[in-house]
């Protein structure tokens, strides 16, 4: 490990924003949907919240991260925290279902921000050999957080109700932009691109970016789309499953609880795999159990059998931990990082966003058992797709072929 570079010296200002910013997310998405129960929606127009949200996230993944690569990591965090803060004020005062609907609109692209400035700063300042750890941790406290923010949200759901919830995420959007604005700028720290003479490279715009990149995006990154795909219908596909097959929604939030805690606990193993033996290490063991797992839970019929392949999705799900930030951060170029990771959380959300359509299609036409067959389909090959290319882009390959031409 370079003496530089250090996971523990730059903890706080690297993560911080983001585990805080990751709380108040974990508090707020249970209570989307009942809050808009609450202010007079049907059933159908409060699950339509929810999707306000996704859809607003995945259009502003490539804006987010242009505005960092203008804005720089830190004044782009102190910004979202501000604004994550007053979105999540505005739906726990909101009189009505429009000014809801504002508030989750706007939360969106904050959390794009926050994602996206800290991976932009990972992947130019952490060394390649300790890269998958550094982005495994970011994603492992953003975890964390989710896993936190519920527990904390309860309390005030109790007594005051769903929109209460989002007092927690007035407070962690403010402590988020704090941290980030009392922080030393760790971008500042990274070396400014130039070109020969010394002087600063400008911009590259995102269609060029996309045109420069487009090889990579072609290749590793469908099968990030798989990866995503999976990841998400295993969500709406356990819980469909586990009430067709007559658990409760006691037993089945059990069966995720035991899948989210294993999956908190192998995020940092996961990324010193990757660094130690390779991505394709992990890459591939993610689609083969979670690809697995979706083509045998319609055969199991019991609150065990379920919990079982819950699980082992689950330690899949858990060696994935940052793996889709680790494969962005490789493939990013120097020049309109920022941009080119936004692009790439863009692959990844539609391969998340796209599972419940895929589910849904299916499901409509067959049974949640034949959707779940094909979704596991769908990972494998994947999988398979991501042990062809991924070795060509692994960059300890690039620094074994820059030295040996030496």
């Amino acid at each position: 490990m370079p003496e530089e570079f250090s996971l523990r010296r730059i903890a706080v200002p690297a993560f911080g924003p983001t585990a805080l910013w990751s709380v108040g997310i974990g508090a707020t998405l249970p209570v989307i949907a009942l809050s808009a129960r609450g202010l007079g929606a049907t059933v159908p127009v409060a699950a339509l919240f929810v999707g306000i949200a996704t859809v607003s996230e995945l259009v502003s993944a490539v804006p987010s991260g242009v505005l960092v690569d203008r804005m720089g990591e830190r004044r782009a965090l102190v910004l979202a925290g501000v604004a994550d803060a007053g979105a999540a004020l505005l739906a726990m005062l909101a009189p009505s279902l429009w000014v809801l609907a504002l508030a989750v609109l706007l939360s969106g692209p904050t959390g794009a921000v926050f994602l996206l400035a800290r991976q932009s700063y990972l992947t130019a300042a952490a060394p390649e050999t300790m890269r998958a750890r550094a982005m495994s941790t970011l994603g492992g406290v953003a975890r964390i957080g989710l896993f936190v923010g519920p527990l904390l949200g309860a309390p005030l759901i109790a007594h005051r109700g769903p929109q209460a919830a989002f007092g927690i995420a007035v407070v962690a959007g403010l402590l988020a932009a704090g941290v980030a604005a009392a922080s030393p700028d760790l971008g500042a720290h990274v070396a400014p691109v130039v070109d020969g003479a010394g002087e600063p490279v400008a911009r590259t715009g995102v269609l060029e970016v996309v045109r420069q990149q487009r090889a990579v995006l072609l290749t590793v990154g469908l099968g990030v789309l798989a990866i995503g795909l999976a990841r998400s219908s295993r969500v709406v596909v356990v819980p469909l499953w586990a009430e067709h097959v007559g658990l409760s929604a006691a037993q089945t939030a059990l069966v995720f609880g035991a899948a989210g805690l294993v999956e908190v606990l192998l995020f940092y193993p996961a990324g010193s795999l990757m660094d130690r033996r390779g991505r394709v290490w992990v890459a591939l063991p993610v689609t083969v159990l979670l690809g697995i797992g979706l083509l045998v839970l319609p055969l199991t019929s019991s609150l065990a059998a379920v919990g079982a392949v819950a699980v082992g999705m689950g330690v899949g799900n858990g060696l994935g931990s940052g793996i889709v930030m680790t494969l962005g951060a490789d493939a990013a170029p120097v020049q309109g990082r920022a941009a080119f990771l936004g692009i790439w959380r863009l692959l990844s959300l539609v391969g998340h966003n796209g599972a419940s359509i895929v589910v849904g299609a299916v499901a409509a036409v067959a049974s949640i058992g034949a959707a779940s067959v094909s979704v596991g389909v769908l990972t494998l090959l994947g999988g398979g797709w991501l042990l062809r290319w991924l070795p060509v882009h692994d960059p300890r390959r690039r620094t074994a072929d820059v030295g040996g031409s030496d």
